[in-house]
């Protein structure tokens, strides 16, 4: 019997879910989604064939919860789910910020909870989900959140110690390399090439670079140097890379937000 699944928000993320387990051969009979507003929830049913309804009718009929609500949101959602929740169902957090503990604490005792932060490549299928279990979700839940991410993307398990740093690596990673795309095109321009053929440019030799990185199995280092020859154009463009600090901006990037994700789950804990 195929578990049905609720997505309780139908913002972005829970379109993109949606939408992904749709295409990878899931039944709209088997998806309901909840979503406060009416125009959305009627813009879903015509897009999708979905059920929507309430919250609540939703936790009541399904097996799987995946919440996808703004973290701001949690608590009203919770509040409004708490009585329909049994230990049997998984209910799995697509919320930043918002820890397990937090769920937990709101829901039926013993309920097993998944925490994930995925990022925005989950619109194209290429999303990086980063899975840690509560402290009532077993091997069966962990395969389970798995089985759900695995149509919009890859998945990582972690322990939920690491979700911050992951946070700043991988779920704000995109905007990362869309800056420096965007950089890299304004350098382009500025060496007299037409925008268009700047970021032609740009974007192919990022897609080809990510590709050779996850298939190739060498490391970084390896793949960088195959690029450079002594004296050549690469090494005088590193060089000036080094020189403006650019490893060390990274590094301090990412410990910042990092130390801002602390922040926001603080006030959700």
């Amino acid at each position: 019997m195929t578990d049905r699944v609720a997505i309780l928000g139908g913002g972005k993320m829970g379109e993109a879910l949606l939408a992904g387990l749709l295409r990878a051969g899931r039944s709209a009979d088997d998806v309901v989604v909840s979503t406060r507003r009416p125009e959305r929830a009627t813009a879903l049913r015509e897009r999708f064939g979905v059920t929507t309804m309430s919250s609540a009718e939703a936790a009541k009929s399904s097996d799987t919860l995946v919440i996808t609500v703004k973290p701001q949101d949690m608590a009203t959602l919770l509040s409004e789910i708490e009585p329909h929740v049994t230990r049997a169902q998984l209910v799995v957090s697509v919320a930043a910020g918002i820890t397990a503990s937090f769920i937990e604490r709101r829901l039926v005792e013993d309920v097993p909870v998944v925490r994930v932060m995925s990022n925005t490549p989950v619109l194209v299928d290429e999303a990086m989900s980063a899975i840690s279990a509560g402290t009532h979700a077993d091997e069966s839940h962990m395969l389970r959140t798995e089985a759900l991410l695995a149509p919009v993307g890859r998945t990582i398990r972690v322990p939920e110690s690491q979700q911050d740093a992951v946070t700043a690596l991988s779920g704000s990673g995109p905007a990362y390399f869309f800056y420096l795309v965007e950089a890299m095109t304004d350098a382009g321009i500025a060496l007299g090439l037409p925008r268009q053929v700047a970021h032609d440019l740009i974007v192919q030799t990022a897609i080809g670079a990510a590709v050779m990185l996850r298939d190739s199995g060498e490391h970084p280092v390896t793949l960088r140097e195959a690029v450079m020859s002594p004296a050549g154009t690469t090494i005088a463009a590193l060089k000036e890379m080094e020189e403006y600090r650019v490893r060390a901006a990274m590094l301090a990037a990412l410990a910042a937000a990092r130390d801002r994700s602390r922040e926001l789950a603080s006030g959700h804990d």
